[in-house]
């Protein structure tokens, strides 16, 4: 492996990527350019970040603001799909990284950087996500993984790496959790959720209010979508980014959107996570309640087979393939009859859909009627019965004819099967004696 002579680094201003940039300085004597991707994380986290990355040794930092493309290139998709990972996880932190990985690379051909660096650990997902980008915009390009590399393995080592060289951080060695935040959601791991029998602690929780203590009263919303894209909140024509924060802000006050998961991660082991998506979760049942409305039943369950397959690449940062291409095809045009209204009522974590409307609906009132109608004849059912149960009719009927044919089946059977020459010829009668006589 060649030493490389300039590396971008996925840089979030965090602990571990503080100690990268001076840590590949050091081991390569290469210039290090930093990659700032801000994809909803907050304004605290993203404050004085271009000082700091300067401060601990890179030579430039971009931040690029992704916000925008990241919901409508990334996550609109992953919506539109129903995308969830084990029924439970809406994919927050895994579909954040191709959209992070992509703009690391866009800089480092931009900035003649010969080199890629992340901040993943060999035990985690993320790895595979960034590295899969790389190998799928950038082969060319050499792939450092310090964490795989180095011999610092614990949060006290690495600050004590920052101050043996007067590197300054605001980290320090009493953080409880490992958060990764966006416009989407935030996760929370480690401290006490390591053991799967705690409770997860309140102050677990940063995006909602617990629902116990959420409102009495419920709220409704309502979101438009044009082709399965939300693009109005209670009638008002929404951008994006807008719409998401309006909604986490919602949600999260009356306790929607805290997931509790222990889940499968690629690299074979159980992780314990905890997920905040007030907002995903409001637009996520919304969706699902549109397409009841519009989607016939043979073309929402084969999105709903699809979708399946369609979280464990999402899970598995596999976005830039031939695969996600060909069946984002199929749900693009799925979605081109998803355009409605749907209410959602939020109450005390629970988000509800309650309305839907939409100009391709296939829901007919009159012949859905429980109540006198002119449309629907009850007795054409049977006909309908007996032909969609006919192979049911045919399979019983096939069993029974060999059950009545069994007892002949089995006495000539045993006829066949008796052993040749000991068996007793019955007695000629008199009759057949003389006759045989006369010949």
């Amino acid at each position: 492996m060649n030493s490389p002579k300039k590396i971008a680094v996925a840089y979030s201003g965090g602990l571990d990527t503080s100690v990268i940039i001076p840590w590949l300085k050091e081991k390569y004597g290469c210039e290090v350019v930093a990659v700032v991707a801000d994809v909803g994380q907050g304004a605290q986290e993203l404050e004085g970040i271009e000082a700091k990355a300067k401060k601990t040794g890179a030579s430039s930092c971009h931040i690029k603001d992704l916000r925008k493309a990241f919901l409508e290139e990334f996550v609109w998709p992953m919506v539109i799909s129903g995308s969830v990972y084990e029924g439970k996880y809406l994919l927050g932190t895994s579909i954040a990284r191709p959209i992070i990985a992509r703009a690391q690379v866009e800089v480092a051909l931009k900035t003649g950087c010969d080199a890629l660096a992340h901040g993943c650990t060999g035990k985690g997902n993320d790895q595979v996500r960034f590295e899969s980008t790389y190998a799928a915009l950038a082969p060319h390009l050499q792939i450092i993984a310090p964490w795989r590399m180095w011999d610092l393995r614990s949060r006290e080592q690495l600050l004590g790496y920052l101050k043996q060289r007067n590197i300054p951080c605001a980290a320090s060695a009493e953080k409880i959790y490992s958060r990764d935040a966006n416009l989407w959601h935030i996760s929370h791991e480690g401290g006490e959720l390591e053991d799967p029998w705690n409770a997860p602690p309140e102050d677990v929780w940063m995006r909602s209010v617990s629902p116990l203590s959420a409102p009495d009263a419920p709220e409704e919303v309502m979101i438009s979508f044009e082709q399965g894209v939300p693009v109005a909140l209670n009638g008002k024509k929404t951008d994006a980014v807008t719409l998401v924060e309006k909604l986490n802000a919602i949600g999260g006050k009356h306790g929607v959107g805290r997931v509790d998961i222990v889940e499968n991660r690629l690299v074979g082991m159980k992780s314990r996570g905890c997920y905040e998506t007030p907002g995903g979760t409001i637009i996520t049942a919304a969706a699902r309640g549109l397409e009841e409305l519009v989607l016939d039943r043979t073309t929402l369950h084969y999105r709903e087979k699809l979708s399946h397959d369609f979280s464990e690449i999402i899970y598995e940062g596999s976005w830039f393939t031939p695969l996600r291409e060909a069946m984002w095809a199929s749900f693009a045009s799925i979605a081109r009859v998803m355009t409605g209204d749907i209410v959602v009522r939020l109450h005390k974590g629970s988000a509800t859909v309650i309305k839907r409307r939409s100009p391709h609906s296939l829901y007919s009132e009159s012949f859905a009627t429980f109540g006198a109608d002119e449309v629907y004849d009850q007795s054409h059912a049977g006909g309908f019965i007996r032909l969609y149960s006919l192979p049911a009719r045919i399979r019983a009927l096939k069993a029974k004819h060999s059950l009545d044919g069994g007892k002949a089946s089995k006495s000539s059977s045993s006829r066949e099967l008796k052993p040749a020459g000991k068996s007793k010829l019955p007695a000629k009668s008199k009759a057949q004696s003389k006759a045989a006589g006369k010949k």
